[in-house]
């Protein structure tokens, strides 16, 4: 089943799959997790590089994150592309082959900056779908 969509920078119709609205739902909640993972260690860049519970908890997010950006459609990735979905699929490769070089200030900058922002963008796409004035 297809949804439609109003693609507010081009304005022209287009449609999502119901598989794009679910990863995109998906993201978002590992974006809650890390913010729970901020809340529950004290959101501390610190306590994060000293926390090695902390540290995997939100690198298990970041991957997965990344992990659901390679399921998203290239429409929507091309539709909107505010977001630099390949960097996203980058920081997986990362989190996932080269644990050990990970740089924990740039962890901490993506998911003190970056996640929120991706969330937000994550939901304006989901309410853009679900609110669409339907082609007559």
């Amino acid at each position: 089943m297809k949804i439609f969509y109003h693609a507010l920078a081009k304005k022209k119709w287009c449609y999502m799959s119901e598989r794009d609205k679910s990863v995109l739902e998906h993201i978002i909640r590992y974006c809650h997790e890390i913010d729970d993972a901020n809340n529950q260690f004290g959101n501390s860049l610190d306590t994060m590089k000293a926390n090695s519970a902390y540290k995997n908890a939100v690198s298990m997010c970041i991957l997965q994150i990344g992990e659901l950006v390679f399921l998203l459609s290239d429409e929507l990735r091309t539709q909107y592309n505010e977001m630099p979905w390949h960097d996203i699929k980058s920081m997986r490769n990362i989190a996932a082959h080269k644990y050990h070089k990970f740089d924990l200030d740039t962890l901490w900058e993506t998911i003190t900056e970056d996640i929120p922002k991706l969330k937000e963008y994550c939901a304006y796409i989901i309410k853009t779908i679900n609110t669409p004035e339907h082609p007559s």
